[in-house]
């Protein structure tokens, strides 16, 4: 435990206390199973820690070589990773196709990307570093799922319910299984390299025992399918992959639906991006210069400072930077604060992220303080913010050497923060009418008004409240 200690001294200068000493007892006391792909939501939710300070400790950890971070591409469907990443620049396919699930999927950002953190090899040696000597319950724990499912303590005794075979093939070997079939939809599934054979078990039963061969090679993994009567059939599998297979012959019913329905948040490739630890920490490595990836929808808030110009004039540059940087010190520091990220500045101007348009109106609404406690600190009326506020979809792409974002979406945001003046919020509809955004704002006691506005380069009018 030398190289954790010193890593962990190196962790506690720059993460909460809290958060790293539960990340210690982890590391000293967790089981290898826990210390796999770790869901920083639910480690914050166990040990009733704040997410976003967990979320940064475990960023922190990974850029100190404590934890790896991984950007796990799932299925939707059925929870499995179909892509394990140890980059978000490595995720290039348009489709991702899960053959359990016989669905393709074009990868979005909002919840179709787990990022995780999986304990260093140099820091403690678990199971899940050598996938190949886990048992077959335990790669699909730990290997196949991703940490979107809510797997039970007990999987081994759940699993019982609904296989007919389990089986662990070596590479290049070969086996015969005898099983009976019942009247139902099976599938003949094999966990590493994704490969489906389904079987729809109906009609008679019949005696004599059918014959059905399964072979496992270095090709895309295969889905098949055919139609039997039940009864007994016996099953040839040939491995000729340079690694084992683990077939597992599966009931499809409420049984394993009960498993893969038990769902629970995750922590998104989108959350992490508009995360201000990671940006910090990360800034360009995220994105090839050619990516562009989709977020089905995200929440720009833009900001910049009225009568700049005159103000300048007024006081003069050093004053005047001066004030400007302890005007940005502050909006960083709210951005932080209520989970966004600063993604760039340009003069006087702020662009920043939030995965929930509620957390970007508490911002708006913390700046507009924070901007009136400087000026009453000045005495003068110096800093006149701007606030407009969007969501919707875009795209992530590397910008000038770094992580952007690109879209009619931003374009709104922007020309939304053009609107406003030094004394209201203008956000558009869907921001403001979100129930979080709407609940937060009447408790405030603020009351939004709305207007139809044409914007530049929109074609239809859009809905916009301005917020006193």
């Amino acid at each position: 435990m030398g190289d954790a200690e010193s890593l962990f001294s190196v962790l506690r200068r720059t993460a909460e206390p809290g958060a790293v000493a539960a990340i210690a007892e982890l590391v000293a006391n967790g089981s290898d199973r826990d210390l796999n792909r770790v869901n920083a939501l639910a480690f914050a939710r166990k040990h009733d820690l704040d997410t976003e300070h967990v979320t940064a400790a475990f960023l922190h950890a990974s850029r100190i070589g404590l934890f790896e971070m991984q950007w796990n591409v799932l299925c939707p469907g059925c929870g499995g990773v179909l892509d394990a990443n140890a980059s978000l620049k490595t995720i290039h396919q348009d489709i991702y196709n899960c053959s359990l699930c016989l669905a393709g999927y074009e990868p979005t950002l909002d919840e179709m990307v787990d990022v995780n953190f999986t304990v260093s090899r140099r820091v403690r040696k678990i199971a899940a570093h050598d996938p190949e000597a886990l048992t077959p319950i335990e790669y699909w724990r730990q290997i196949f799922w991703s940490t979107s499912l809510d797997l039970p303590d007990d999987l081994d005794a759940r699993f019982e319910g609904f296989t007919l075979e389990f089986l662990e093939l070596p590479a290049g070997e070969k086996a015969v299984v005898s099983v009976l079939l019942p009247a139902a939809k099976i599938v003949v599934f094999e966990p590493v390299s994704h490969a489906a054979h389904f079987i729809h078990v109906s009609g008679e039963p019949v005696t004599e025992r059918r014959n059905l061969s399964i072979i496992y090679n270095q090709l895309s993994a295969p889905t098949g399918s055919e139609e039997m009567a039940p009864g007994p059939v016996r099953i040839a599998f040939d491995n000729q992959n340079n690694k084992r297979a683990l077939p597992s012959i599966l009931i499809i019913g409420e049984k394993i639906y009960a498993i893969l329905g038990n769902r629970r948040p995750f922590l998104t490739a989108k959350r992490v991006l508009s995360n201000q630890t990671f940006r910090d920490l990360y800034r360009a490595e995220t994105l090839d210069i050619d990516q562009r990836l989709k977020i089905l929808n995200l929440t720009f808030l833009f900001t910049d400072l009225k009568g700049s110009t005159k103000f300048y004039e007024r006081v003069g540059d050093i004053a005047a930077y001066d004030l400007v940087k302890d005007h940005f010190h502050v909006l960083h520091e709210i951005v932080a604060d209520e989970s966004g990220a600063v993604v760039k500045t340009i003069g006087d101007a702020v662009m920043a992220t939030f995965s929930t348009p509620e957390d970007a109106i508490a911002a708006a609404l913390r700046m507009r303080e924070g901007m009136q406690r400087l000026n009453d600190e000045r005495g003068h009326e110096d800093l006149l913010l701007k606030i407009g506020i969007h969501e919707g979809p875009c795209l992530a792409v590397n910008f000038n050497d770094r992580q952007d974002y690109f879209g009619q979406t931003v374009n709104i945001a922007s020309r939304v923060q053009n609107l406003a003046d030094s004394s209201a919020i203008f956000a558009t509809g869907p921001v403001v009418e979100n129930p979080r955004s709407a609940e937060l704002l009447e408790k405030a006691g603020l009351i939004p008004k709305p207007q139809q506005i044409q914007l530049r380069g929109v074609t239809e009018r859009v809905k916009i409240y301005e917020i006193p």
